[in-house]
């Protein structure tokens, strides 16, 4: 491979198989220029940071940084996403899609304040990550050479990749009986790879690593009650917190409970079908909240709008499409309709399964003395008559022509 002439390139860096391998591929074949190893912390286990600076200086990183990004992460792009409602084919709530671009919006900020001449990632030529952080690339820094090793080295399987790790000395705690390929953060834990590539396969209990097994969890149910202003969640039971706070104290309840868990066959951007079990105990709550509370608070059009919404801004995020005016735009529309999402949910968890059992909010359009099979003075039954006679007036008119019973 030719020497490239690039003085300095900033890494999005996680300490995985990929990105311990592509350090020093990239000493080896970008002629011994800087590497800086950037790590964004939006919410991995804590012990998973520890040990990364460290490891990148020893793979032959130059330079090591640590920007905290966990608050940020949920309150700028989780929450929008939720007021949106995406969730990706029906089950999928993108938690490695809404982290793409806030990682590479500040690697972009780094390399741009030191001076790099490249941005690199580690996604792999068969995923969506690839196409998720060049777009934003694209977006941010479109002067930024990109560098994508999956698509350059001669490196074809994990199996060669811990096989290298091995001939350079590099500790790794992938190994080919235990190949998972995990992404994590606040929001989620997924799990691809190993047994999961064979759908016939079950996920073996390795695969679930956060949460609890529903068979195995409490026997007795639990209560929790959601506080949400304009389509924000604040409170848990009554405790105002910050979106991540809100978030880590319902992924510790949700984790307990078992739910959250997803086996999934999706369709990636690229064409591919690819299986993951996907860990979402705190986010799978706020969802679940949130839409009870739609269902209170928006009418017909409305909620119909804001469905649409959600199936197309789910193609926008999984996509990789953040930082374009569509996204914007839709987004602009979600909040509109927030302003009227404030208000309570009750919910119960139990083994694997989270039901609103209760909703309250000063803009609810629901009317016990409108909907009640009672008695009521209100509603006048025999206004339905004209009301059904004009909605189904255009059908009437086709079956009479039909048969010519109308000139």
């Amino acid at each position: 491979m030719p020497q490239k002439k690039i003085n300095k390139i900033v890494l999005a860096y996680s300490g995985g198989l990929d990105t311990s391998v592509i350090i020093p591929w990239l000493k080896e074949n970008y002629n011994q220029c800087d590497i800086v190893a950037f790590v964004a912390d939006i919410g991995q286990e804590p012990n998973s940071l520890q040990d990364l600076h460290d490891k990148a200086l020893q793979s032959g990183a130059s330079s090591f940084h640590l920007f905290d990004l966990k608050e940020e992460f949920i309150k700028e792009y989780v929450y929008p996403v939720l007021q949106t409602g995406a969730i990706y084919e029906g089950g999928y709530l993108m938690g490695t899609a809404m982290s793409r671009p806030i990682i590479a919006k500040y690697q972009v900020e780094l390399a741009m304040k030191i001076g790099a001449d490249a941005l690199c990632h580690g996604a792999t030529g068969k995923g969506n990550d690839q196409v998720r952080f060049e777009t934003a690339y694209a977006a941010l820094a479109p002067n930024l050479k990109c560098i994508a090793p999956w698509r350059e080295w001669q490196f074809c399987s994990r199996e060669n990749l811990i096989e290298y790790l091995k001939k350079n000395h590099i500790t790794s705690n992938i190994s080919e009986k235990k190949i998972y390929s995990r992404d994590e953060n606040a929001w989620h834990i997924s799990t691809e790879g190993g047994i999961l590539e064979d759908p016939i396969n079950k996920p073996n209990k390795d695969c679930w690593i956060w949460t609890v097994d529903p068979i195995e969890a409490p026997n007795k149910p639990e209560d929790v009650i959601v506080s949400i202003h304009e389509g924000k969640i604040n409170a848990i039971n009554h405790k105002v917190l910050s979106p991540f706070q809100c978030l880590n104290k319902l992924n510790i309840l949700g984790a307990k409970h078992g739910i959250g868990r997803l086996d999934i066959i999706e369709n990636r951007l690229v064409g591919i079908k690819s299986r993951g079990c996907y860990e979402t105990p705190g986010g799978t709550i706020m969802m679940t909240a949130l839409r009870a509370l739609e269902q209170l608070v928006l009418d017909r059009d409305s909620l119909k709008w804001r469905l649409q919404l959600g199936h197309e801004f789910s193609y926008i995020v999984y996509d990789g499409r953040w930082f374009t005016p569509v996204r914007k735009s839709i987004q602009a529309s979600a909040e509109s309709l927030s302003k009227y999402l404030t208000g309570e949910i009750v919910l119960t968890l139990y083994k694997g399964q989270v039901i609103a059992i209760q909703k309250q909010s000063i803009n609810s359009l629901y009317s016990k003395t409108y909907s009640t099979f009672g008695k009521d003075k209100i509603y006048n039954h025999h206004d339905a008559n004209g009301f059904i006679h004009l909605y189904s007036l255009s059908s009437r008119i086709r079956a009479l022509k039909k048969q010519n019973q109308l000139i």
